[in-house]
């Protein structure tokens, strides 16, 4: 049987984005009890860091997943061949179902190490990391996520060159690097990379301004592409696969569920030490999730106010059972 997850995926595939501090263990759990996606990614990864001891022990906490996530692609970002095919050797030995290589990053600090956007503009170095990644993979699928060029649209060249290297998939973000994330993403573009990819075996993805999977199915539609990427529309709404629209309470409820598992794997907790070595994560990385779950609702800025207050879970707990109680 073959091993690439995207090609025994039935059509289209919709996935979820993977964002830094973002699509931690924590939300994804959330997430897959709530509405599960084809395809989870995890946080991108420093390839880097995983050839190294020391970086390894910190990062596991950023591969690490339950088989309730599962299918799982684990995403890598790095600028040299040789440590990426070391780092996906690794990883191909955690139960991944493939490596995702990371070429759109605008991170100053992630495009000074040769990684992320700055591979827009050096193709040849590209090419040789997804080829040294699917030697280090082991037979593990290797996709791309991507956009459409540096300062302006190179499709044309940039999508010929990752077609080179034959990955399993390239997801598009339609929208250069120097636009990041300030205008409409441009996505009469994707039509480009569909028609150049038509005679080959790896899948064209779009990412950009979905808000839902009405609105991805009709991409699927108007693009042909094989599938959407979905990212900032699971703010707040880890329903989204679902599509169903909960009440306040559940909402809530949710948000307090989310809370207590995160401070859990990521907290002063004996799981943390346990799966993790004491190495925590931030709060302040927790409370970027609650003014999307804490809107458009009769009391919400003051309750959002009164949560970023808070520095444990037990805290938030406490905040939001109260206001549960007299709302």
């Amino acid at each position: 049987m073959s091993m690439n997850i995207w090609q025994q995926l039935q059509k289209p595939i919709f996935v979820l984005a993977p964002m830094a501090d973002v699509t931690d263990a924590a939300f994804r759990a959330i997430i897959s009890k709530y509405g599960q996606p084809d395809l989870f990614f995890t946080e991108f990864v420093s390839a880097d860091g995983l050839v190294h001891p020391t970086g390894r022990e910190k990062l596991k906490r950023e591969l690490y997943f339950t088989s309730a996530e599962r299918p799982i692609i684990a995403q890598l970002f790095g600028g040299e061949p040789a440590k990426m095919k070391a780092a996906a050797a690794y990883v191909a030995t955690l139960g991944f179902a493939g490596i995702d290589l990371n070429m759109g990053c605008p991170d100053r600090s992630v495009e000074r190490q040769q990684a992320g956007a700055s591979l827009i503009k050096d193709p040849a170095r590209a090419v040789a990391l997804i080829e040294a990644a699917k030697e280090g993979a082991g037979g593990l699928p290797v996709s791309v996520k991507t956009r459409i060029g540096y300062n302006h649209n190179e499709l044309a060249t940039w999508t010929e060159s990752l077609l080179k290297a034959e990955p399993a998939a390239i997801t598009f973000h339609l929208r250069t690097r120097k636009e990041m994330s300030k205008v409409s993403a441009r996505w009469e573009d994707i039509k480009l990379p569909v028609a150049l990819a038509a005679d080959s075996q790896t899948l064209i993805l779009g990412n950009g301004d979905v808000k839902n999977l009405t609105e991805a199915r009709e991409k699927v539609q108007e693009y042909d592409v094989a599938g959407v990427m979905l990212g900032r529309a699971i703010y707040g709404n880890p329903w989204l696969w679902s599509e169903r629209i909960p009440d306040l309470p559940e909402r809530l409820a949710v948000l307090k569920e989310h809370t207590n598992l995160f401070w859990d794997l990521y907290g002063p907790t004996e799981t943390n030490l346990k799966l993790f070595n004491g190495h925590q994560k931030s709060f302040a990385v927790m409370k970027k999730h609650f003014k999307a779950y804490v809107e458009g609702f009769a009391g919400a800025a003051e309750l959002r106010s009164d949560l970023m207050k808070e520095e444990t879970a037990a805290g938030v707990t406490a905040v939001l059972d109260s206001f549960l109680a007299t709302d």
